[in-house]
């Protein structure tokens, strides 16, 4: 039911995440989502002239736009980084619980033999980060679909951190041999499957993941006394649509957004925000207005006290499932005054994938050639020029182009 609260809004973000083990001790980062780019267009001029002059007008459009992005992902790994910090002093300093913690086996996660043993690669830990929609608690576990996943990578001796969404409709195998969207891995075997399958499809060397769910998201939100989001005609109609559902599962009021521009939102606005995608952009866009809400509460975190930290976050901790323990916490934390974003990007990459109806598996965002999107994600993550891919990625590309052909159009 809606409520007449003037708490006005609509946007939406992704997770963050930090842990601990029901039984024991462990404290956890924080994750966020998913994938995408960049944030929402702000006006464009036209100019006219000759034809030179439109052309360096359009370069500097895409220096900006650039900037943009590189500044988006600094504040979400900022967010992440400073949740690891909070959360290690709220372990430390309270006797709170902590969040659920769990410990993954390594050799249940599939990472390639010739990885393992790769030298370039060593040095760096590597976090996958999954956003869920859970309704319940148990589908932090599995039985739900990762509605945003990413790769953190963190060079430990210089603190240079690279990420890299995972479109959640890339069509991979699952880590069963079965091929899908990618977010189906979660649903089917939770965060163990869902690393599992990051390592055998990218040839990665991932070992620890946090999840976090919406429901965190929106306490999180609500604690820091909501967001400032600038909200579209074309948005509002679908925000309020989301908030029923969500209200309805989660079982509270809502406060309809009634207005465009900026504004401030609730947890709940917040989140159906960033559920968004049936406007124009689709999941490429949702993954914008997510990072829109990272960057709002980073801005709404930096003016808060660590009293109202601690708070919001204890209100979240219920939301949060990770396999980071104390000592990667502690790994973590003695390079924190030198961690900064270096550079971002999306798998597939742009120029290297394509979109189509792949037939009873649905609308999937397709890599051309899974073979050549690894070579170009080794030498963007660890600067490695001269990666050659395992046999097994060889077999999974030649597969995914066997069952996708048909249906693209070239």
């Amino acid at each position: 039911m809606a409520t007449n609260s003037n708490y006005n809004g609509g946007n939406g973000q992704r997770p963050a995440g930090s842990g601990r083990k029901p039984s024991g001790s462990a404290q956890r980062p924080t994750g966020q989502r998913p994938a995408g780019s960049g944030q929402r267009p702000a006006g464009s001029g036209q100019r006219t002239g000759a034809a030179n002059g439109q052309k360096r007008m359009s370069a500097k459009q895409r220096a900006a736009k650039k900037r943009k992005k590189v500044i988006i992902f600094g504040i979400e790994i900022v967010v992440i980084l400073f949740m690891v910090a909070l959360l290690y002093l709220v372990m430390t300093h309270t006797n709170n619980e902590g969040p659920k913690v769990t410990v993954l086996e390594t050799e249940e996660l599939q990472i390639p033999e010739e990885v393992q043993q790769d030298e370039t690669m060593k040095g760096y830990m590597n976090i996958a980060l999954f956003g869920v929609d859970a309704t319940k608690e148990s589908l932090l576990y599995k039985g739900s679909r990762s509605d945003s996943i990413m790769i953190a990578s963190i060079n430990m001796d210089t603190g240079d951190i690279k990420l890299v969404s995972v479109y959640r409709d890339t069509y991979l195998n699952t880590g069963t041999d079965s091929y899908q969207k990618c977010n189906a891995a979660y649903s089917y075997g939770g965060a163990e499957q869902a690393v599992k399958m990051l390592n055998m499809n990218l040839d990665m060397d991932i070992t620890n993941f946090v999840t976090v769910g919406y429901k965190g998201l929106s306490e999180v939100i609500d604690g820091l006394g909501g967001v400032y989001i600038d909200v579209d005609s074309e948005e509002i109609k679908h925000i309020n649509n989301y908030q029923i559902g969500i209200a309805e599962v989660l079982k509270c009021d809502y406060t309809p957004v009634t207005e465009t521009g900026v504004q401030l939102l609730n947890g709940l606005q917040a989140t159906a925000y960033c559920r968004i995608r049936y406007t124009a952009g689709n999941d490429f866009k949702r993954a914008a207005r997510q990072r829109e809400v990272i960057q709002a509460i980073e801005d709404q975190a930096k003016k808060a006290d660590y009293d109202t930290l601690s708070k919001v976050f204890n209100s979240a901790i219920d939301d949060v499932y990770t396999s980071l323990d104390s000592k990667d916490i502690l790994d973590l934390l003695a390079n924190i005054t030198k961690y900064r974003i270096v550079d971002e990007g999306g798998f597939p990459e742009e120029t290297m994938r394509a979109t189509g109806n792949i037939g009873a598996k649905g609308s999937s965002v397709v890599p051309l050639d899974l073979e050549s999107n690894v070579v170009w994600l080794h030498q963007f993550l660890f600067d490695d020029a001269n990666y050659t891919v395992t046999d097994s990625v060889k077999e999974y590309s030649r597969k995914i182009a066997s069952d996708t052909a048909p249906y693209l159009n070239k």
